[in-house]
């Protein structure tokens, strides 16, 4: 059981996951079990050049961040769990037990967290009713995303990156992970508001 799995191992999912696993000494998240199912096999950051991303060195390959994001959660954040080789095929439940079906395993979760691409290749059973078509990218792309309402598309459930509904910019997505990794902590927090960072003091 997973108080929260994260599905998706780009920018938005990896920066969900740093920002959780940054608050792993807070007295309201120290027990909290988090997961990330780092499929990522299509990605538009594999053709990405990084030179307008913030605090990026030049020439960063896109290709390169989605092996070093997980490399840097590794490294920092031991204690997330990294699900490798799996792709999710179904979610179905409500907060606080959903089921996530892989094309392996079987996991239970109190909340989800969706940071796939917004591609209409999309599949997961489950969430086929909040497909719609993509409002910020031209309709000849045919992207989609999840109807949500600040990241939330129901109690314990969120999405995160394009398929909230953002642009591709790689910013972006990280920025969305992290908010809503921001929104669980504060629910863990009762409510009230929290964000974490690694601090020198």
């Amino acid at each position: 059981m997973f108080d929260v799995l994260i599905i998706g191992g780009g920018a938005a999912g990896v920066s969900c996951a740093l920002v959780l696993g940054s608050a792993h000494k807070r007295e309201f998240a120290h027990e909290k079990k988090v997961g990330i199912i780092a499929h990522q096999k299509a990605s538009a950051l594999q053709d990405a050049v990084l030179n307008n991303a913030y605090g990026m060195p030049l020439y960063t390959l896109g290709s390169d961040t989605l092996t070093n994001g997980l490399r840097q959660l590794q490294d920092a954040y031991p204690h997330i769990t990294q699900i490798a080789k799996e792709k999710v095929s179904s979610i179905s439940g409500d907060f606080p037990l959903f089921t996530i079906t892989t094309n392996k395993n079987i996991y239970q979760a109190r909340s989800v967290v969706i940071a796939v691409g917004n591609s209409n290749s999309f599949n997961i059973t489950g969430l086929q009713d909040f497909v719609i078509p993509h409002m910020k990218t031209i309709a000849d792309k045919n992207r989609i995303q999840l109807i949500n309402t600040d990241h939330q598309i129901a109690q314990g459930m969120y999405v995160a990156g394009t398929l909230a509904g953002w642009r591709s910019q790689v910013a972006i997505a990280a920025g969305s992970g992290a908010a809503v990794a921001t929104d669980i902590l504060t629910m863990w927090n009762n409510g009230i508001d929290t964000h974490s960072h690694d601090s020198l003091r």
